[in-house]
């Protein structure tokens, strides 16, 4: 019975008799049948004259092999360039053209390669100190680009800490060979050039700000002249300190320039408080002695219209105006003393005076009187007055 006919046994192969299902197949039997579909592939057969039966490429494999490797070569030179990077082609070594985000092609290495540059990334930059390590200060642990000398001739302690990023990236390559040393170089040079023309006082107190953005502006202004590519976004001072060695004398002096300053702020508050005051009691007593000029100067010009009217009347009747005036001047006096006139003229009627109550008015009148007397004094010169009483006891007279 053949293999191949039904009832025949499939799982085993006619030639060689294996099983086929069960047994892994041959491993030269797999070797010469991809031998015999390549030679069939580029042309080889066997040579009747060749007693060995070895097979030549021909021509047209070659070709094949050829075009294969130059398509394999071409695939290597597509590349991508992510979002905020720039690709930079160099033939042999040569600027070529940069490239923007996305898939793009060049020719492959050795002709060409290119380099990508991270121009939104933020880099940072440290002058003074080291981040990381210990930020103590003691003997050997500032660095030496940290310390500066003023302009009045005192060495302090700076410390910067520099961001930037790129902003050409064919600059940023081929116009400077160590980028990063060099920003550090033009850093260092561009404060010592700032911090030498301040003065202590200013760096450490109010000159901060002013200082930090000086030294920008020169950092930005020497990369510029180098056409670097970098662009400075942002100086930071980290620090600003004297030495160590007078540290200490530096903090005394500084509690010394505050106690000043306290002391000035106190004395300033008290001026405040006592200056006001002065000039308002100075407007009240002069605005009092307006009054009190007003008052009599008003009263002087009754005097005299009083004095010009009864000289009218004296004129057309003079016995008659000088007897009003005389009783007038009478009422006036006599009615500010405690005078009591009593006319018992032919009568023997026992009268009834009631002297206690009539000194006790003249007490309070006195009291009054001193009362009166002193808020004068203070508010404005003394004067008499032609009705002041000469006396402060009661007085009993008998008519005749």
């Amino acid at each position: 019975m053949s293999w191949n006919e039904p009832g025949g046994d499939k799982k085993k192969d006619p030639w060689s008799g294996r099983d086929t299902e069960n047994t892994p197949p041959d491993l030269d039997e797999a070797m010469r049948s991809l031998q015999n579909k390549l030679g069939g592939l580029f042309g080889g057969g066997k040579n009747s004259g060749d007693n060995n039966g070895g097979s030549a490429p021909s021509l047209k494999g070659l070709g094949f092999l050829a075009i294969g490797a130059v398509a394999l070569w071409s695939a290597s030179g597509f590349y991508i360039v992510d979002e905020g990077n720039r690709g930079v082609e160099m033939r042999f070594g040569e600027y070529v053209a940069t490239t923007q985000p996305g898939l793009n092609w060049h020719f492959p290495s050795p002709i060409e390669k290119v380099e990508l540059i991270n121009i939104s990334q933020q880099r940072f930059l440290e002058v003074g100190y080291r981040s990381g390590g210990s930020r103590q200060r003691g003997k050997g642990s500032v660095p030496k680009e940290a310390l500066m000398l003023t302009k009045d001739e005192n060495i302090v302690d700076i410390r910067l800490a520099i961001q930037y990023q790129v902003n050409d990236a064919k600059k940023y390559l081929f116009n400077i060979k160590n980028q990063t040393a060099t920003l550090k170089q033009v850093t260092e040079s561009s404060e010592r050039g700032v911090i030498g023309a301040n003065t202590m006082d200013f760096i450490l107190t109010e000159g901060r700000s002013q200082i930090v953005a000086d030294i920008e502006v020169e950092i930005q202004k020497v990369m510029d002249s180098y056409d670097s590519g970098i662009l400075i976004t942002s100086v930071n001072l980290q620090d600003a300190q004297p030495p160590e060695q007078v540290q200490s004398a530096f903090e005394d002096a500084i509690k010394a320039r505050e106690d000043k300053q306290r002391l000035i702020n106190e004395a300033e508050a008290y001026a405040n408080e006592v200056v006001p005051k002065a000039r308002g009691a100075a407007a009240r007593l002069t605005q009092e002695a307006e009054g009190y000029k007003s008052r009599i100067i008003s009263a002087a010009e009754g005097d005299v219209s009083r004095f010009s009217q009864i000289l009218k009347e004296y004129k057309k009747a003079p016995e008659v105006t000088r007897k009003r005036i005389y009783l007038d001047t009478m009422e006036a006096v006599m009615s500010g003393t405690d005078t009591v006139l009593v006319d018992v003229k032919g009568s023997n009627n026992m009268m009834y005076l009631p002297l206690d109550k009539l000194v006790d008015k003249s007490s309070n009148r006195a009291v009054q009187q001193q009362s009166n007397k002193y808020t004068s004094t203070t508010k404005s010169a003394p004067s008499r007055s032609i009705n002041q009483p000469r006396s402060s006891r009661g007085r009993v007279e008998r008519g005749r």
